[in-house]
């Protein structure tokens, strides 16, 4: 673990774990990730439950982005960015807070960017897990089917949260959305920069139903996304296409 420490730090690296309402969860969250990297930032987007304060009495170094009210799930990640390049930071990885994602994965994604650099790496969880929420599968064909659309590439899982961005390559994105959409917006818009995008399966913890903690809002969050394909599927052919076709004739004439 050691090794993987040093490995991140070099690489430039840190972990971005955004929270909601997760005070069950999240110091055990935080305490697997410290095992594997020293750079943490937790951003409390606005939880009432008592999380804000467990995170800020923990004993575990960290960087702490704290604001009320709860502003959603883009905005945690903005603020969270925002805050890995105050602090010099080149590449931050996202994981959530809830326990689904294990730390454990995090020298895979380490292993990825020293093989891919500049690169965003985002895991791959299959379609085929214990306790997997049958809408998990359907949202998830739903939006790899839209993101080939709007982009020409194609990825297997483009609803997981556990990533590694290359914010220098991203810059100052600003996004257009706040909330779960937002790493979908992520994605799209980072393929719009030729930016290389790599799937690493990943491994998923699901809890039993009756033990399932998720903000996820299925009509409205569910009728969000579907805006911004929708709006995607326009601005891919007015820019993003364009884009991409641009910024690879702009790079060949640099070799």
């Amino acid at each position: 673990m050691g090794d993987v420490k040093q490995q991140l730090k070099d690489l430039g690296v840190c972990v971005i774990i955004p929270t909601y309402n997760n005070v069950g969860t999240i110091m055990q969250v935080v305490e697997s990730v410290s095992a594997y990297c020293e750079d943490i930032i937790v951003v409390c987007d606005g939880p009432t439950d008592g999380t804000t304060e467990l995170v800020k009495n923990s004993a575990i170094p960290k960087a702490i982005v704290a604001y009320e009210p709860n502003k959603g799930k883009g905005t945690a990640l903005s603020m969270g960015f925002r805050k890995a390049m105050e602090l010099g930071f080149r590449y931050s990885i996202t994981l959530d807070s809830d326990g689904q994602h294990y730390a454990s994965d995090i020298p895979v994604f380490a292993k990825a960017l020293a093989q891919h650099p500049g690169s965003l790496i985002i895991g791959s969880r299959g379609l085929q897990h214990d306790n997997m929420p049958q809408r998990n599968t359907f949202a998830n064909k739903f939006s790899n089917f839209w993101f080939t659309v709007q982009t020409a590439k194609r990825l297997p899982d483009t609803q997981t949260g556990f990533r590694l961005y290359p914010l220098e390559k991203m810059g100052k994105m600003r996004l257009i959305t706040s909330r779960y959409e937002a790493e979908l917006e992520l994605l799209v818009r980072s393929a719009w920069r030729n930016i290389d995008i790599v799937p690493i399966p990943i491994n998923v913890y699901y809890p039993p139903e009756n033990e399932r903690i998720s903000h996820f809002r299925p009509f409205q969050d569910f009728g969000r996304i579907s805006l911004l394909n929708t709006f995607f599927c326009f601005a891919a052919i007015l820019y993003g296409y364009p884009s991409m076709l641009v910024r690879k004739i702009v790079s060949r004439l640099k070799r």
